[in-house]
Order: structure tokens, then C-alpha cells, then sequence
């Protein structure tokens, strides 16, 4: 009986030696040119974590970046001026995010004799498009088309395989797309011997789909003068858009972790009163 015992542990330690080996194996790189890959560094953000917030300030300074640089080629179509104004976002006052919403020309029409015209915009309007159509922003960018940027923040992402993804379950791990937005506008750099890229293209060490990128640097120290007085660094400008956008990609991030807490309470509590409540019911049962 005892051999059996011993015999049945073994074949257990086995099996889960066996089923660790092929964890680790899905979890290696498949190649050397996989293990070598962008290596994407982690940030540390107001927002991350059960109980982050944004932090206000960097949003608005985000939104400037976005304004200034980022908006001469993308487009942010799914995002409102009102929505500056909402809660748990900018921290913009309703007018201010009049004001500027007042500062960009939105096509309208047509008026009383047919005519196409443009107006100041209303809160109510969109993120105005730098390009009137698709052909047109390819035939400024060499063929090239700058994707719109009201997803951005969540769109592009560091996916992390087995088990690497389970371990961000429990860490609550949801920054990988500010990471490697932040990451991708500061990773411009000389290509290293044995890479060489195509006229027109930049080196860059996190771009995910290649090594090779269309968009020129964008970014570059004193380019924006902040309000705040906060320095205009590259590295400063990279974070702060980075956080807006993913500020514009979630913006009810911080009333979704609220609740997300407040259920969590009620299940503790509730499944303690269960507990009592079962060992009230059955404390006069003999088993």
C-alpha cells in the first residue's frame, strides 16, 4: 500500500513537472529574433492600480501636446470637446471646453442658398480631422496613413503571453498601452549594425510590427511651452500624451474602478452573512 502511495506521488510530481515544462515552454520566445524583440519598460501612472486616479494636470498638459503636434496628422473622430469637461477626466471647467472648442473651424452646411460653410466649433462637436479624407492624408504622408488616435491608448498594447498575462490578472496590470505608447514616441534612436531601413522610414526599438517606422520623430525637447510651468522635455511630452490618451480611450476609467470596489465590498460582505447565516441555520442539525 505504501509503494502505491509512493507510486501515485511520484506520477503526480511528474505531471505537474510536465505541465510546468510546457508552461514555461509556451512562455519562451519561439525564436532568437522573438527573444530579441522590443523590449517594452514599464511606467508608473496615477492611474494604475485598484484605487489610481488621473491625475488632472497631466491630462490637461496631454491634451495640449495633442492639440499642438499630434493633431496636425491624427485624427481623434470619436472624441467631444464637451467631454473635456466630464468628470474624472481633464478637469477643464464647461467653459473652458467652450473656449476651446471656439478655437477650431468645423465645416457645416448647407445654409439658405446651398452653400457649404464653416463655423466656430460647439462643445457638442468632435476632435476636428487634420485631412478632409483618407486619399488625402496618404497623399501627405507618402502613402502612409496616420491612424486616428480616440482608441489609441488601449488599441495599441504590449500583449503578454502564458503566464505572463495571469500574473497581470492579479496585479491588476492595465497600463501595457500607455507603456508602449510612451515607450514607441521615445524609442527613436540610430539603427544598430545589421539594420537598415527604407527611405522615409525611422528606427525605432519599440515599434511592435517592425523595426521600422513611417512617423518621423514627433516629439522633441521645448517643443511645447506648458502653462503649469512644468519643463517641456521629450520624455515629459511622451508621458503626458500618453496618459491622455488613454484618458480618451477609457474616460470613465476611474468611476469603473469606484464601482468595481463597491462590488467587491458588498460580495465580502454578503458572503459573510451567508457564512453566519448557514451556521446559524444548522447549528441545531446534528450531523
Amino acid at each position: 500500500m505504501t509503494m502505491i502511495l509512493s507510486g501515485s506521488k511520484l506520477g503526480f510530481a511528474a505531471a505537474a513537472a510536465a505541465v510546468l515544462g510546457l508552461g514555461l515552454a509556451l512562455a519562451a520566445p519561439a525564436s532568437a529574433e522573438e527573444a530579441h524583440g522590443p523590449v517594452i519598460e514599464k511606467q508608473s501612472w496615477s492611474f494604475a492600480g485598484p484605487f489610481g486616479r488621473f491625475d488632472k494636470g497631466q491630462l490637461q498638459r496631454g491634451y495640449k501636446v495633442y492639440k499642438e503636434v499630434c493633431s496636425s496628422c491624427h485624427s481623434m473622430k470619436l472624441a467631444a470637446f464637451r467631454t473635456l469637461a466630464d468628470e474624472g477626466g481633464p478637469g477643464f471647467t464647461a467653459d473652458q471646453a467652450k473656449a476651446l472648442a471656439a478655437t477650431v473651424k468645423v465645416p457645416d452646411g448647407p445654409n439658405d442658398a446651398g452653400d457649404m460653410f464653416e463655423r466656430p466649433g460647439r462643445p457638442s462637436d468632435r476632435f476636428p480631422s487634420p485631412f478632409p479624407n483618407e486619399q488625402a492624408a496618404r497623399s501627405a504622408m507618402n502613402g502612409a496613413l496616420p491612424p486616428d488616435l480616440s482608441l489609441m491608448g488601449k488599441a495599441r498594447a504590449v500583449h503578454r503571453g502564458f503566464p505572463w498575462f495571469v500574473f497581470d490578472a492579479f496585479l491588476q496590470y492595465q497600463e501595457n498601452g500607455p507603456d508602449y505608447v510612451y515607450n514607441l514616441l521615445t524609442g527613436y534612436e540610430d539603427a544598430p549594425h545589421g539594420i537598415t531601413c527604407a527611405d522615409g522610414l525611422q528606427y525605432n526599438k519599440a515599434f511592435l510590427a517592425s523595426t521600422c517606422i513611417a512617423m518621423p520623430p514627433p516629439l522633441s525637447d521645448g517643443q511645447v511651452t506648458y502653462d503649469d510651468g512644468t519643463p517641456g522635455t521629450l520624455q515629459t511630452y511622451a508621458r503626458d500624451v500618453s496618459a491622455f490618451l488613454m484618458w480618451a480611450a477609457e474616460p470613465k476609467l476611474e468611476q469603473r474602478k469606484q464601482t468595481g470596489l463597491k462590488v467587491m465590498l458588498f460580495l465580502v460582505v454578503f458572503a459573510g452573512l451567508l457564512y453566519f447565516s448557514k451556521r446559524k441555520l444548522w447549528s441545531t442539525v446534528p450531523h
